[in-house]
């Protein structure tokens, strides 16, 4: 047994090891929810019951998901609020992915530190500082506003910018919060790149914008996947930047699920939004091991 546990234990031991944890923190939570979304809303604590004819097959708390116009305006807002900041997060991050490699090691080191700087202090006082920031008072809003009187007729004139509860001020922060997860996997796959191929290019008398679309862009698009899916999919479920900064009137899909849990006490429908939003997370995930299995193949063939 000892000699069996030399060989193999220790190795079966650190396999195991993150299965457990997956189903300990992970599947047995979510069977729970599930099983929660399937239940009725009663007067209990907590505050769920089961169908006495169908214990377990109840789907009305999930045909309300498609009849109530407020979880469909949050799934739809939540959506768009990501895919534009995930957008932003691609158009600022990759530039400034690409420019950190194209340095020496020494500065490369700086900027990484730069990036990840953010991380060190509280992500709530930084939704904070925003907030002041965004305040008709604020310098911000004071540049934004002057620009904007600058472009636009005297008759469209504004004293300040609204900014706060707004669509604006949620996509801002998350551009902000999130710039960083899509900054650092396009550095890791544009460091690897062979610049060769791009010397190689520009000795057959390709243009940069032309080597630029025809081997970097290319080549970057699983760090362009990795990144969107970092930025969009937590994004997609955010709680704390919508309810700082966003609209009550707008909510997005985090903010009606603590909604359900905390106010209107309604576990069973709150479970069923929350079911509901891991399966629509799912599909990008799906779609990125499909285009990564489907380049692995490409990449195998003779």
């Amino acid at each position: 047994m000892r000699d069996w546990f030399n060989r193999r234990g220790w190795r079966d031991l650190i396999i195991a090891t993150p299965y457990a944890w997956l189903i300990v923190f992970f599947l047995i939570p979510f069977l729970i929810v599930v099983v929660m979304s399937l239940a009725i809303m009663k007067s209990a604590s907590p505050p769920f019951g089961f169908h006495e004819a169908f214990p377990w097959i109840d789907l009305g708390n999930f045909a309300r998901l498609f009849q109530d116009t407020l979880y469909i305006r949050a799934f739809v807002s939540s959506l768009i609020n990501a895919l534009i900041a995930t957008l932003l997060c691609l158009l600022i991050g990759y530039p400034m992915a690409l420019g950190i490699t194209r340095v020496s090691k020494s500065w490369r080191n700086i900027l990484l530190m730069l990036v990840i700087l953010p991380f060190w202090t509280s992500f709530l006082l930084r939704v904070y500082a925003w907030i002041g920031m965004m305040g008709s008072n604020s310098w911000f809003n004071k540049l934004l506003t002057s620009i904007y009187n600058f472009a636009v007729p005297s008759e469209w004139a504004l004293k300040s910018i609204p900014m706060m509860n707004t669509s604006f001020a949620v996509v801002l922060v998350m551009v902000y919060s999130y710039l960083p997860f899509m900054i650092l996997p396009l550095y890791a796959n544009l460091e690897k790149l062979d610049t060769t191929l791009n010397e190689a290019a520009m000795d057959l008398g390709s243009r940069p914008w032309q080597v630029f679309r025809d081997i970097t862009l290319p080549l970057s698009i699983p760090g362009i996947i990795a990144g969107g899916l970092l930025v969009f999919i937590p994004a997609t479920g955010e709680l704390i930047i919508p309810s700082l900064v966003g609209s009550s009137a707008n909510p997005m899909i985090g903010r009606v699920i603590a909604d359900e849990f905390n106010s209107a006490r309604d576990w069973p429908m709150a479970s069923a939004v929350a079911v509901a939003l891991l399966f629509l997370m799912v599909l990008p995930m799906v779609f990125y091991n499909h285009y990564e299995a489907k380049a692995q193949n490409a990449g195998g063939k003779p």
